[in-house]
């Protein structure tokens, strides 16, 4: 069942349906506070299945630690009532799965931005405790030249027979490990094959294991080798190592992090000193042992304290800031490549030259108040001139009465203290609306005056019946 647009969900105001999946419908929303969110209501047979939602719970408030700026911060959620839901951070941008179908292969520093963003989001991810187990290119959202990943952990916690049974698809043939694909403990290591294909498919603009039904490229998933002509040199052989079968022999994302960024080429793209991001860095910021070395996944999101970021909020403060850095060294040398976005991202400023929330709406209600003194201004004019030779009471009272209106505006503008502007474009627009009225009932007549009013208002009365 579709939510309506407008529908409240909790504090949540619907927007729009950004689109559905295999767990639910995804609605660009607003926060109390007006900020643009993300809320994945999740299916009816999803919501049906207790276990999955208890387990989903507990895994929320892992996955709330979890922060970068190629990460898609999970903000609230709600597993209670009806419609349960997920909240996370609105990233304005397009999914990479469309950005290669519609443009081709991701060349060149585009790439490099690529490799390093997912690597820090796994490295991020994987430090927490928390496994991503649907990474594709459907969900890495490319904004401003960066890669943002999203879903992450729902797999995971949703991963019950009866969820499956109903419908509900737990990943992406072709990009599943094989570990997955035979129902074997899943852990990080899977989403270092994830990683692999998908930077296969962005670099080839191929599935790295063909196309075709599920079961097949599942098999060739287990049993053949991927498909890396035309995988850049300095490239290819980290997705070998990444798309191995063997889950051990692949590398961990904070190894893979470190490769990219003693890489050439990475060097290349980004001359100034990159931070040296590590699973350590996220371990001291979050609290929690490595996790490979702590063993699989369930154990270690059992034994993690479950601490909110608050508790370690300097060290996180830090962590925060360096990804901010290094995200910000790359755009720069993207230079104006990529989409201009506009969500919110918490606790960050708006980045130099871009105006604030606030500074943008005191322009917007700017820009309106002058189009309304202009606007009123010229159908003052328009009126009083048609009604100066039958009724010029009429015309005098509509002049009287708007230039009382522009000053008494301009007043409060000039004792507020807030936009003195504001007082000089109201005695303007009183002084050019009489002004207008004087050369309009001395060059025209009363029934040309008349026609143009009625053709501005019937104007007016289109436009509003259209908005």
């Amino acid at each position: 069942m579709i939510a309506p647009d407008g529908e409240r969900l909790g504090p949540y105001r619907l927007l729009s349906r950004l689109g559905a999946g295999g767990f639910g419908e995804v609605h660009l929303a607003l926060d109390p506070e007006g900020r643009t969110v993300a809320v994945k209501i999740l299916h009816p047979h999803v919501a049906a299945d207790a276990t999955a939602l208890t387990r989903l719970a507990r895994e929320v408030e892992t996955m709330r630690r979890v922060q970068g700026p190629h990460i898609a911060e999970v903000l609230d959620a709600s597993m209670e009532g009806a419609r349960p839901y997920l909240v996370t951070r609105y990233v304005q941008g397009r999914p990479l799965s469309a950005v290669v179908s519609g443009d081709g292969p991701i060349g060149d520093d585009d790439l490099v931005r690529l490799a390093c963003g997912l690597a820090e989001a796994l490295t991020a991810m994987h430090a927490i405790g928390v496994v991503h187990r649907d990474l594709k290119p459907a969900n890495v959202i490319l904004t401003d030249g960066e890669p943002v990943v999203i879903d992450f952990g729902i797999a995971c916690a949703l991963d019950s027979p009866s969820v499956t049974a109903s419908g509900a698809v737990l990943g992406t043939p072709g990009y599943l490990a094989p570990e997955v694909l035979e129902g074997a403990e899943v852990g990080a290591e899977a989403d270092l094959f994830s990683f692999g294909a998908t930077l296969a498919y962005a670099a080839t603009g191929r599935h790295p294991y063909g196309t075709g039904p599920a079961s097949a490229v599942g098999y060739r998933v287990v049993h053949h080798s991927p498909d890396l002509e035309g995988v850049p040199g300095w490239l290819e052989p980290m997705l070998r190592e990444c798309l191995l079968r063997d889950p051990a022999a692949r590398p961990s994302a904070s190894v893979l992090l470190a490769r990219l960024n003693a890489a050439p080429v990475v060097q290349a793209v980004t001359p100034r000193a990159r931070p040296a991001f590590s699973a350590a860095a996220f371990q001291d910021a979050a609290g929690v042992p490595d996790p490979r070395a702590a063993g699989r996944r369930d154990a270690r999101v059992k034994d993690a304290p479950i601490r909110g970021v608050h508790g370690r909020e300097v060290q996180d403060r830090e962590v925060r800031e360096a990804h901010i850095q290094d995200a910000a060294l790359r755009a720069e040398v993207a230079g104006t490549r990529g989409l201009t976005t506009r969500e919110w991202r918490p606790g960050r400023r708006p980045p130099p030259g871009r105006p604030s929330a606030e500074e943008a709406r005191e322009h917007r209600r700017a820009v309106l108040h002058r189009r309304w003194v202009v606007g009123t201004g010229l159908l003052v004019s328009l009126a009083a001139a048609a009604a100066e030779r039958p009724l010029p009471e009429v015309s005098l009272l509509l002049l009287t009465g708007y230039g009382l209106a522009m000053l008494a505006d301009g007043g409060i503008a000039l004792f507020s203290r807030r936009n003195r502007s504001r007082m000089i474009i109201d005695v303007a627009g009183a002084a050019g609306t009489v002004a207008l009225w004087a050369v309009l009932g001395t060059f025209f007549s009363t029934f040309t005056l008349a026609l143009a009013l009625g053709t501005v208002v019937f104007v007016l009365v289109a436009i509003l019946v259209a908005s």
